[in-house]
């Protein structure tokens, strides 16, 4: 059996060119679904498959595209390409290598919830992939793969790119529609969601692009075929892209359930020097830090419950590593930095509160700080927790309470230093 599921273009050179795709079984899923299968069974195939979302939330796909009303039209399906995640770098390798994969599961997808109208929102420094996407989609209509009467059915599809503005928080849902819609990119407050107000008040499926480019070889092979990876939960195959002090970082096509000792030292080549790991983050700046002070973590399984049995969350498996000479209270400070520059500042809580942990974080780095602002950036998280609009402000906080929570010594010893740190790769 081929090695991949969805990075193929490793093993089949030139998948980006539509001839290579269509030789290599292209759009043969796409065309069962049309012609042979009810959208009912599509979406039935797909919930039996166990296909979560690679996005980051992990919801099962089938089950939210079964949320869409049939008595409100017409219906909307939006692929999330808007990557943002530090340590993030799954979707643009696919966006890049093998598109055609991506957009036939984006057929699939809008056949499956019947939407005539598909849109791909990329982030705005994506503007390359976007031309070249743009290119695909035009090859696909003169071909006849794309558009009116497919394989000479009465389904029709068009599929549009959409350029956000580089904006981190367009990763969300809702800010993404609104952004979508030519608005200001910030999150609606939900209730009502997407699957019942979504796109221009519509019922809208939103997709990563993993998620969907996992759609072609589920309707082909079948649910079954796809959950002899993974694990029960948690099945089928995910990207992990690697990174931090691993001497080959990139990413990684495994199973899910795939230790963190499997990716980090057979694939990721270890660690340099020989150093040891001293944390990992799982899910990139958004994770739940996991210190790693004892070697049974890193045979911990990484599937959404055992990742979440350790107190962190599997995500978007943006798995940066942090080896035994990376100060912790360095570390944080990047992460609400990024946070502060990326809040939309439509909620208080969030606003104020990344502004005022970066203050304090910008004090210890510059060797201004004292010891109670340890304490202080504590307190500070605290009250953000819980209190935010959407998902970014309670990511901005989540390794700064695991941090000082697992690494205090490291922020107390930044402070009685009273010099800003030198960590490998700064």
């Amino acid at each position: 059996m081929s090695q991949y599921v969805l990075l193929r273009h490793r093993e089949i050179p030139h998948l980006d060119q539509l001839d290579v795709y269509l030789k290599h079984g292209g759009f043969e899923a796409a065309k069962k679904v049309i012609t042979q299968m009810q959208p009912a069974d599509v979406v039935n195939e797909v919930k039996t498959s166990g296909l979560r979302g690679r996005g980051g939330a992990g919801f099962p796909t089938g089950v939210k595209w079964s949320f869409l009303p049939n008595n409100i039209w017409p219906h909307y399906v939006v692929c999330n390409a808007d990557e943002s995640e530090p340590g993030t770098f799954k979707d643009r390798e696919i966006l890049e290598s093998n598109p055609f994969q991506l957009l036939e599961g984006l057929m699939i997808a809008s056949y499956a919830v019947q939407a005539n109208r598909a849109y791909i929102y990329l982030r705005g420094e994506f503007w390359q992939i976007a031309r070249k996407l743009d290119e695909k989609i035009a090859e696909l209509e003169k071909a006849g793969l794309l558009g009116d009467h497919l394989f000479g059915t009465n389904y029709s599809l068009r599929i549009y790119t959409h350029l956000g503005a580089g904006a981190y928080i367009c990763g969300e849902e809702t800010a993404l529609l609104e952004s979508l819609e030519g608005k200001i990119g910030q999150p609606r407050l939900r209730p009502p969601f997407p699957a019942v107000y979504g796109l221009y008040g519509k019922p809208t499926v939103i997709n990563n692009v993993e998620t969907l480019t996992n759609l072609p070889p589920i309707l082909e092979k079948g649910a079954q075929w796809y959950r002899s990876f993974g694990t029960e939960k948690s099945p089928g195959v995910k990207i992990f892209s690697l990174s931090g002090n691993v001497n080959r970082p990139g990413n990684y096509e495994l199973p899910l359930g795939t230790t963190f000792r499997e990716l980090i030292y057979t694939h990721g080549g270890g660690i340099p020097e020989g150093r040891k790991v001293k944390a990992i983050l799982p899910a990139g700046a958004s994770s739940a830090i996991i210190a790693v002070n004892d070697d049974a973590i890193l045979d911990t399984p990484m599937d959404y419950e055992s990742v979440a049995a350790i107190g962190s969350q599997l995500g978007s498996a943006s798995v940066i590593v942090a080896d035994e000479t990376v100060n912790m209270a360095w570390l944080v400070s990047k992460t609400v930095n990024f946070f502060k520059h990326e809040s939309c500042g439509k909620c208080t809580p969030c606003r104020e509160g990344t502004f005022w942990m970066n203050r304090i974080t910008q004090r210890m780095m510059a060797g201004r700080a004292v010891e109670s602002d340890v304490d202080l950036l504590a307190n500070v998280a605290n009250q953000i927790a819980g209190k935010c609009l959407c998902a970014l402000g309670e990511f901005s906080v989540m390794a700064v309470q695991t941090g000082i929570r697992q690494f205090r010594t490291d922020f107390l010893e930044q402070v009685k230093q009273q010099t800003a740190p030198v960590a490998q790769g700064d």
